[in-house]
């Protein structure tokens, strides 16, 4: 379970993800996004997302070592790519019109 603790409010269920081949593959293939996927990283590192093969848009939240929002990018569309300005640890790939719907803004914790 993905909980903001600063809303209240439940973002999902999460599938954490912290081996080479579940993050190599993420959501590639998928047409939609079932339960959001955490992306786990040893230390924080500026993060570089593609969606190569991914046939639907996402929002994605990049959180740091205490799980606090420190990005967010909404509607991450099929095909392109994404390069953080902030380093994260943790990072959450979850249905388009998540972070809408959630309220979900920098500084916010999270957890799960």
């Amino acid at each position: 379970m993905i909980l903001n603790l600063t809303k209240n409010i439940r973002i999902g269920e999460g599938v954490i993800l912290s081996d080479i081949i579940g993050k190599a593959k993420g959501l590639m293939f998928c047409n939609r996004v079932e339960n959001p996927l955490i992306f786990a990283f040893g230390k924080e590192t500026y993060i570089n997302l593609h969606m190569v093969f991914v046939f639907c848009a996402i929002d994605v939240i990049l959180l740091d070592s205490n799980k606090t929002v420190v990005e967010t990018r909404e509607s991450l569309k099929p095909f392109h790519f994404f390069s953080s300005r902030k380093k994260a640890r943790y990072v959450i790939e979850a249905e388009e019109g998540t972070i809408r719907k959630t309220g979900t803004e920098k500084g916010d914790k999270i957890k799960f």
